[in-house]
């Protein structure tokens, strides 16, 4: 094979991989709008769960 051709065939597959992969990036971010809320929920959630579990206690009458 003529290496100019080759060359020419590798940019062009080139070409089609960087157009599938932006193709596949603006799909996910179409697919999932609610993963930073998710993630949010999720930090606070742990968040309050560290307050309460670091929370003083009074102590206990005997």
């Amino acid at each position: 094979m003529h290496p100019d051709t080759s060359l020419q065939l590798q940019h062009a597959r080139t070409a089609t991989l960087r157009a599938q992969a932006d193709a596949y990036r603006l799909t996910a971010e179409a697919r999932s709008p609610r993963r930073p809320l998710r993630a949010r929920v999720g930090w606070t959630l742990v968040g309050v769960g560290l307050r309460l579990a670091t929370a003083p206690r009074p102590a206990a009458a005997c």
